[in-house]
């Protein structure tokens, strides 16, 4: 942020903002065991000719949260959490032949936290690509009196991975069919995901570790002490290009990147680079 010398002479007024304010929050370490990983066409065929598998990384691509008030409970909101994990795999399919796939797996969680109440609906200005001639069947720009749900959460870790024989028993845990995974989350992966209809085929396990914060918000308008913005001091520069080799020379050398640390403070000593999810 910039900063005004001497304010530039400007007292301080009060001004009405228009904000989220945070009702309730909680955090989770969460630990999901044998979840299911819906495979590509590629990876169903790997996974039944191989029972060599070790997963190379997960990356959290999409959430759906859904929010309902809970009964005789008044301020209290029941919140419906989906987490999609995209993982990347891989597979020994022949002496010294690694190959790669991906999967989908999902992750399911609920939590309860103080909502307050709400009977106003808010309606916004928008503007529509029809100019000033509105489309009728536009619906209005509206928000109902329940709160936002908000899900902070980092890629999860994969604590274990295992592959299940069509004749042995599956104690998966499954929230959803291939059907019911969203478009957006398909569109991450290489290839289309393989039908789950088929029950001679392999099936993928994983358990993944979740670190996460869940808060409930609601609209909400605060006076505050504030200066009017300033302009800044400090003029923009813009790079030579006639000249880019001076350029580079000002730059510091990165002797961090050649001299990587042992062991990263909190960590166990494990790998800690980075695995190549995109």
């Amino acid at each position: 942020m910039a900063e005004c010398r001497n304010n530039g002479g400007r007292d301080r007024d009060l001004v009405c903002i228009d904000t989220y304010r945070v009702l309730d929050s909680c955090r989770d370490k969460d630990c999901f065991e044998n979840v299911r990983v819906y495979l590509t066409c590629i990876g169903q065929d790997i996974i039944d000719r191989t029972g060599v598998v070790r997963a190379k990384c997960a990356k959290v691509v999409w959430s759906c949260i859904n929010i309902d008030s809970v009964p005789f409970n008044r301020g209290f909101y029941q919140l419906f959490i989906k987490i999609y994990v995209k993982i990347t795999f891989e597979a020994c399919v022949g002496p010294g032949n690694m190959q790669e796939f991906e999967g989908i797996a999902v992750v399911e969680k609920k939590v309860i936290l103080f909502g307050s109440e709400g009977n106003v609906s808010v309606f916004k200005s928008e503007v529509q690509p029809t100019g000033f001639c509105g489309c009728s069947g536009m619906k209005p720009n509206v928000t109902n009196s329940l709160p936002i749900a908000v899900l902070e959460t980092v890629d999860p870790i994969i604590l274990n991975t295992s592959i299940v024989e069509p004749h042995k028993p599956c104690r998966c845990t499954c929230c959803c069919t291939v059907d019911e995974i969203p478009d957006c989350v398909c569109s991450t992966l290489s290839c289309d995901l393989a039908d789950d209809a088929d029950t001679d085929a392999n099936v993928l396990l994983v358990s993944l570790g979740f670190f996460s914060i869940v808060r409930i918000e609601r609209p909400a308008q605060y006076l505050i002490s504030a200066v009017e913005y300033c302009v800044p001091e400090k003029e923009c520069e813009m790079p030579s290009v006639e000249d880019p080799c001076s350029l580079f020379k000002q730059m510091s050398f990165p002797t961090s990147e050649f001299c990587p640390p042992a062991i990263i403070p909190g960590s166990s000593g494990g790998d800690s680079g980075k695995c190549g999810c995109q």
